[in-house]
């Protein structure tokens, strides 16, 4: 999965990056505090939608899909099996609802229960991930790398830790595209890559890992050097080729934030809607 800047304009290309970092905090800030799948739900499909809008590609959705599965299905099958005191705490039951009873002649998980909580518990988790995972290419693949690195200096983020974000950002394209040179180099040499099993394919991946590991700390030391041939202090009292303006629209997408933020707490808090129990059971 490589990072991308879509190619479709939109309102959230225009949009300015330090508007998008206090959505990106509201957003993973609520993702986070609520505990009801059916808030958790409509958070995650409002991603989803987002992202469709910003031009962030179907394809890459799908894949993000695809590698979380596994360890979603995991997720459910854990906390509807296995997380019984904690739900108990949450839906204010003294007995959960059974959803699938294994017979106790079956070995080692005979009697085990799957309750309805715990499964509505683990797809809130998992409707929590899913949020924060597609909250990073709404905000990231939306911008420049240059726009958000002097966004993120415009909103008093140290020059060090701007400049280590800039850089991953940058490196991880080279190494991706390196690994997928490497693979290319050993098709031609005869590797039938297509038609390996998971397995082969991860022996392969194991070897690959190496020369760039090998690579990435040859950059590394190359870019040290170019940074104290240029007497690089990480004071950002620098100038930049890049400029970075809040608009009308930036500004308002802040102050909704800040409202639905201050709103989704009160309500939280106060008439417990976004809790597990909310709309669950009366």
């Amino acid at each position: 999965m490589k990072l991308q800047t879509v190619k479709y304009d939109s309102l959230f290309t225009r949009l300015d990056f330090r508007s998008k970092l206090l959505m990106m905090l509201t957003i993973t800030i609520l993702a986070f505090l609520w505990e009801s799948p059916i808030a958790g739900g409509i958070l995650m499909l409002s991603m989803i939608i987002s992202c469709l809008f910003a031009g962030v590609k179907l394809d890459y959705l799908g894949g993000v899909f695809k590698l979380m599965i596994p360890f979603y299905i995991f997720l459910i099958l854990s906390m509807g099996f296995f997380n019984v005191e904690q739900v108990k705490l949450l839906a204010h039951k003294t007995e959960l609802t059974t959803l699938v009873s294994i017979p106790h002649t079956w070995w080692l998980i005979g009697g085990a229960k799957m309750s309805w909580e715990g499964t509505l518990y683990g797809l809130n988790i998992v409707f929590k991930t899913l949020t924060m995972i597609l909250v990073i290419p709404l905000a990231i693949f939306t911008t420049d790398v240059n726009q958000m690195t002097v966004g993120m200096v415009r909103a008093k983020i140290p020059y060090k830790i701007v400049f280590i974000f800039s850089s991953t950002l940058r490196f991880v394209p080279l190494l991706l595209a390196e690994s997928q040179s490497i693979i290319e180099s050993q098709r031609l040499r005869g590797l039938n890559f297509e038609k390996m099993g998971w397995l082969q394919k991860g022996r392969v991946y194991a070897k690959i890992a190496i020369p760039l590991i090998l690579n990435s700390l040859s950059k590394s030391q190359k870019l040290e050097i170019v940074l104290q041939s240029k007497a690089f202090s990480g004071s950002s009292q620098r100038t930049y080729l890049h400029e970075s303006a809040l608009t009308t629209a930036d500004r308002l997408l802040m102050v909704a934030s800040s409202i639905l933020f201050l709103i989704a707490i009160a309500l939280y808090f106060g008439l417990g809607i976004g809790k597990f129990a909310w709309l669950l059971y009366p």
